[in-house]
């Protein structure tokens, strides 16, 4: 795997999100059989288990190779669709996935609703057929490239028990009445988007699971997107340069910085892969699963500013020298780290409520 992403990963080590997205690379890993390792061979998959499928993650992203064109289709609406989906739906979308040809993305926060995902107000109003999907997701990360989303929304009423009444449809992104509108973040990146529904049929075949049971749907979920190495190695490649840098000739107070951040790494990882090993065997681990992506994503903010703190290059974005570059690219995007996929109080109010002390 390691020689592979040396091979066929395009130049430029980007620290963009997932090595940013490339679909030729993405089919290239298709046709190595490492996208839908876990899945059966009949849907495309290689039948691989959750910790081989680990150590392919750790590999491409450490090289810092462009994943993010078949990431969440291959970490969660694939799982989804295998837990929850008809066999129409697996045959239609898994061997695409697996190929690298298939896109997703999610589609679950909304504006003013922050972190609070039960507060959802799109609403599909069932009908002849299916349903009419209406309302507005938000942070929709490359909802204007993809093929489908996963939409979390309301198919009854709201009831005091908040959780009930949400339901997750399959949606088409290139049918009429959907709109992606691009948004600007912080570090001049357009991969975010506003999507509206505006009255769209989805056929009743697009339902995904059950209806009424996208609450627990979802907590399945989260459990992938939140424990994989992606939550811990955003800023593993800028470690390693500052060690490169630094060299053997080491003084105390930096191989102590330095080896508080490796111990704290070995721990993340270690963690993440008992959280694989316990979705393998088809365990929830919603609170494992929510350590890891709070441990892990306060670990890449802590790189950035230890290796600020003790490198003597100031970030430069257009700078020649690569050390200052990938420093600049790190500092923007860290503010994020602890957002994405979940802010960290949120996360550890989970964590509370499953130790019971909330």
């Amino acid at each position: 795997m390691r020689a592979f992403a040396a091979r066929e990963g395009p130049p430029g080590k980007s620290y963009a999100y997932l090595g940013g997205a490339d679909q030729e690379f993405s089919r290239k890993l298709g046709r190595q059989g490492w996208i839908g390792m876990c899945w059966p061979r009949e849907y495309g998959g290689s039948e691989r288990t959750m910790l081989e499928r680990a150590v392919f993650a750790e590999e491409m992203l450490a090289a810092r190779a462009p994943l993010a064109f078949h990431w969440i289709a291959d970490r969660q609406a694939g799982p989804l669709l295998l837990k929850y989906g008809t066999e129409a739906q697996r045959r239609l979308i898994l061997p695409r996935i697996a190929a690298g040809e298939c896109r997703f993305c999610i589609g679950m926060s909304e504006p003013d609703s922050g972190s609070d995902l039960a507060s959802v107000r799109t609403k599909a109003d069932p009908v002849p057929g299916g349903f009419r999907l209406t309302g507005t997701k938000l942070w929709t990360s490359n909802a204007h490239e993809s093929d489908y989303m996963i939409v979390l929304c309301r198919t009854s009423a709201r009831t005091e028990r908040r959780h009930e009444g949400l339901s997750q449809l399959l949606v088409d992104l290139h049918q009429p009445g959907i709109e992606c509108r691009q948004i600007e973040d912080m570090a001049g990146e357009r991969d975010f988007n506003e999507v509206v529904f505006n009255d769209v049929f989805i056929p009743s075949t697009m339902l995904l699971g059950c209806e009424g049971q996208g609450w627990e749907q979802v907590g399945s979920e989260l459990a992938y997107e939140r424990s994989g190495p992606e939550r811990f190695m955003s800023s593993y490649g800028l470690l390693v340069e500052m060690i490169d840098l630094l060299g053997r000739q080491v003084g105390e107070r930096h191989a102590i910085a330095i080896g508080r951040l490796v111990a704290h790494l070995a721990t993340v990882r270690r963690l993440s892969r008992s959280v694989a090993a316990m979705l393998h065997t088809g365990s929830l681990p919603a609170a494992q699963a929510a350590m890891v992506k709070d441990l892990g994503t306060n670990l890449e903010q802590e790189i950035g500013d230890v290796v600020r703190s003790i490198a003597s290059t100031e970030p430069d974005p257009g700078a020649g020298d690569r050390f200052a570059a990938s420093l600049a690219q790190i500092m923007i995007r860290a503010p994020s780290f602890t957002l994405r996929g979940g802010t960290r109080e949120v996360l550890r109010g989970i964590i509370a409520r499953e130790i019971g002390v909330r």
